[in-house]
C-alpha cells in the first residue's frame, strides 16, 4: 500500500487540474493562435504562469485504484502489476487467463 498522504496529495491535485482546466485552456488557446497580438500573447503567458502549479495534469501521477501504488501501473486496466497478477489468478478480469504451454 502506498502512504495515505501520497494518495491524498494526488486526489487533491486532481481536484485542482479540474477546477482550472477551463481557464487554463483558454489561456493557451491564445499562446498558441498565431493571429494574437504580442501583448496579448505575454498577457496569457503571465496569466497562465500565476495559475497554481498543481494546476497542470502533468503533475498528476496515475496510482493503483486498489493499493495506490504509483509505479508498475497498467493504464488499460487501472491496475499495479501486483494487483493485475492478483486479479487475473482470480478470475476477475473477463477474457484473460494465464498463459500455459
Amino acid at each position: 500500500m502506498a502512504k495515505v498522504s501520497m494518495v491524498q496529495r494526488d486526489l487533491k491535485r486532481t481536484r485542482i487540474v479540474a477546477k482550472y482546466a477551463e481557464k487554463r485552456a483558454a489561456l493557451k488557446k491564445i499562446i498558441a493562435d498565431p493571429n494574437t497580438t504580442f501583448e496579448e500573447m505575454m498577457a496569457a503567458q503571465e496569466g497562465l504562469q500565476k495559475l497554481p502549479r498543481n494546476a497542470s495534469p502533468s503533475r498528476q501521477r496515475k496510482r493503483c485504484q486498489i493499493s495506490g501504488r504509483p509505479r508498475g501501473y497498467y493504464n488499460k486496466f487501472g491496475l499495479s502489476k501486483t494487483k493485475f497478477r492478483e486479479a487475473a489468478m482470480r478470475g476477475d478480469i473477463p477474457g484473460l487467463k494465464k498463459a500455459s504451454w
